[in-house]
């Protein structure tokens, strides 16, 4: 098969298209014909020698993908060869095959494509997840996102929305808070105002209840005058560095909860959890297109590195997605 492998740790340009043996299913997992994967900023991470896969992992980048499974290892009863199923992994992504645990693959949301759905295991999971299982944000309260317009952020925007929620979203250009708009929150271009004050303005200085940062670095401190008493910040990206000060006094005063995760090295029954509780909750929201993934673009799988570098230029809103054939 093609698949795309990272040469060295570096820019995109180690990122190259070679021949790979096909993966085999093993017990409990599902193998693919890959229809379409989608492009994250782990990915960037892991090329970056920043990232390393968990052990037994495939080490070709890829988190998510879209396609048709083509054979069964043991212990599978949900799904059939034929099937046509999105499904987060670990790895392996980047290729015309790829094995997922059959307890992360999800059908296809009603009448979404492949290629929309190979945008949304990531994305979707890690939102859930973290704004809603670990955040507990729930209808009439306000939430703030930073990076509104990556995939994260109009994820989390749409989600908010669509369970009653109130959305404030930072962004860093007029085009990605239009973006932001559009999906039905109130941006904030973090280059022109102080978050903080609009926070504060628009909530009658009451704060928002939840913050989900994908930052970190000096927006901790930022992100805590925000919050509202008992708010909940949600840390789940270290784009500005994962060092910083912090002064505890406004943590106790409002009774603050600051907590964080990851997605890529739980395990596989944490992630079915996940995927169930999505399966129940999201997918009649998608299948009904009150909800959808927001796709920049679609590239051939070839184009790996011009993926990387358009997402490492900052202009992309949403998501890319590469296609294998």
């Amino acid at each position: 098969m093609r698949a795309i492998e990272i040469a060295q740790p570096g820019g995109p340009e180690v990122l190259r298209l070679v021949e790979r043996p096909m993966p085999a299913a093993g017990p409990g997992e599902i193998l693919l014909r890959v229809e379409a994967a989608g492009v994250n900023r782990p990915d960037i991470l892991q090329r970056l020698g920043q990232y390393p896969p968990p052990p037994g992992v495939s080490d070709l980048p890829g988190l998510e993908i879209a396609g048709t499974v083509v054979a069964l290892g043991t212990e599978v009863s949900r799904w059939r060869e034929g099937d046509t199923v999105c499904a987060l992994v670990a790895g392996g992504g980047y290729a015309e095959f790829c094995v997922a645990p059959a307890l992360q693959a999800l059908p296809l949301p009603h009448g979404v494509r492949p290629r929309d759905a190979a945008a949304i295991p990531e994305t979707f999971f890690t939102v859930w997840t973290n704004l809603f299982e670990r955040g507990g944000l729930a209808e009439g309260e306000t939430v703030l996102v930073h990076g509104g317009s990556s995939g994260i952020g109009t994820t989390a925007i749409q989600l908010a929305r669509a369970f009653g929620a109130t959305v404030l979203a930072t962004a860093g250009s007029d085009a990605k808070c239009a973006a932001c708009e559009r999906l039905g929150a109130r941006a904030i271009n973090y280059r022109a105002a102080d978050f903080v004050q609009v926070v504060r303005e628009a909530t009658g200085s009451r704060g928002a209840d939840v913050v989900l940062d994908i930052v970190g670095g000096d927006y901790l401190q930022r992100n805590i005058e925000c919050l509202a008493m008992h708010g909940r910040l949600i840390q789940i990206g270290l784009l500005g560095g994962s060092r910083a000060e912090i002064n505890l006094r406004p943590v106790m005063q409002k009774r603050l909860t600051i907590t964080g995760s990851t997605l890529r090295t739980r395990s596989v029954e944490e992630k079915g959890s996940i995927a169930r509780a999505l399966e129940s909750r999201v997918w009649p929201l998608l299948a009904s297109r009150q909800v959808a993934p927001v796709i920049d673009r679609t590239l051939p799988l070839a184009d790996a590195a011009e993926a990387h570098r358009l997402l490492e230029s900052g202009e992309v809103i949403g998501k890319i997605v590469l296609v294998p054939s």
